[in-house]
């Protein structure tokens, strides 16, 4: 089973890794060997059309963790990943954060092709691109929400089984759930932000978490999975800041944080009077989505959650009274990569068959 990976950024890394390692057991298990054909980032990519040893590979990673690019490596050369796929089926795993791939992974997969993804972005554009990756199954891609998660393969188990999804409830960021947490643990918005900053929780500019952008573009794979066709213009994530924020500087805007203590404490203090808790929530169902800061009664089963791990509730026909939840880790270049494999040899093993 021939691979071409594109992306060798911190999950591409881990996953090259975890490939080699695994590639025994995997073949003694199943009958199936991984073996890479071709690795490309944005500069170019390493591959010929001959299999790639596990030094060349192993070589590679050490350089891009060095900060080294692909197109200067021994081998390596600037040419579009596209150019480097075979004749015969391969797997496509885009473990980058690129946009524009969309085309070229639907090109790919009309040629005969598998894809497995981590990268987002080609399935959180127009429906139609979604409808072409996913279309008979031809495209897996778990790890785009909750990591490492069995969150969409729990979802597609429902569906196949016939049950009908009524409603998902989700914590889809762990920087806003460990926000959360320090809000109840009384500290203030401005100082939970600063403290998931040092801790590396958030992305550099803050703002890029707080937005929310990251948790509608989660959601809408998550709600186009069980058959919604929503557009991304339809998710309008809550900022935790004020549009006067959102054009300043990353230096200005961490400079001026104490600006959204006051408005969350009246939320906070409001929430803690009724014996709520607040909570970063994207809540999904065929009516339309909502996506913000929400408080909620202590028995709903988002409100138990603390620091930054992700859960999802799923209401369904079912499990009514009692939602099914999925809960723990949502990031983490080990478990990401380990969810990418996972997918990768689910892919294999059909491909074998």
């Amino acid at each position: 089973m021939r691979i071409v990976q594109v992306g060798l950024g911190g999950v591409g890394r881990a996953l090259v890794r975890q490939v080699v390692a695994q590639r025994e057991a995997l073949a003694r298990r199943y009958g199936v060997t991984l073996n890479y054909l071709a690795i490309a980032d944005s500069s170019g990519a390493i591959g010929n059309g001959a299999l790639l040893d596990q030094a060349r590979l192993l070589a590679a990673v050490e350089a891009k963790a060095a900060g080294g690019r692909l197109a200067d490596l021994p081998g390596g050369r600037a040419v579009a990943w596209p150019e480097l796929l075979p004749a015969e089926p391969a797997i496509v795993v885009d473990t980058s954060a690129a946009d524009g791939q969309a085309p070229a992974l639907i090109a790919a997969v009309r040629a005969g092709h598998r894809v497995v993804l981590a990268n987002k972005r080609p399935l959180s554009g127009p429906w139609g691109e979604f409808q072409a990756l996913a279309a008979g199954g031809a495209t897996r891609y778990e790890t785009t929400v909750g990591a490492g998660l069995p969150v969409l393969s729990t979802l597609q188990a429902l569906l196949d089984s016939g049950d009908r999804v009524h409603r998902v409830d989700a914590c889809l960021s762990g920087t806003l759930g460990f926000l959360a947490s320090e809000l109840d643990a009384g500290r203030p918005l401005s100082a939970a932000v600063r403290e998931a900053h040092r801790l590396g929780y958030t992305e550099p500019d803050p703002r890029d978490d707080l937005s929310g952008a990251d948790v509608a573009r989660k959601a809408l794979i998550l709600a186009r999975t069980f058959g919604l066709p929503w557009s991304p213009d339809l998710l309008a994530p809550e900022p935790l800041f004020p549009p006067e924020l959102a054009a300043v500087s990353r230096d200005e805007f961490l400079a001026r944080l104490d600006e959204l203590d006051a408005p969350m404490a009246v939320r906070q203090a409001a929430a803690r009077e009724r014996g709520e808790v607040l909570r970063y929530v994207a809540a999904l169902s065929p009516a339309g989505p909502e996506i913000g800061m929400r408080a909620l009664p202590l028995d709903h089963p988002l409100a138990s959650l603390r620091g930054p791990d992700n859960m999802f509730s799923f209401t369904t026909d079912r499990y009514h009274e009692r939602p099914l939840v999925v809960r723990g880790p949502g990031a983490g270049l080990e478990v990401t990569a380990a969810g990418v494999l996972a997918d990768i040899v689910a892919t294999a093993r059909e491909l074998r068959s």
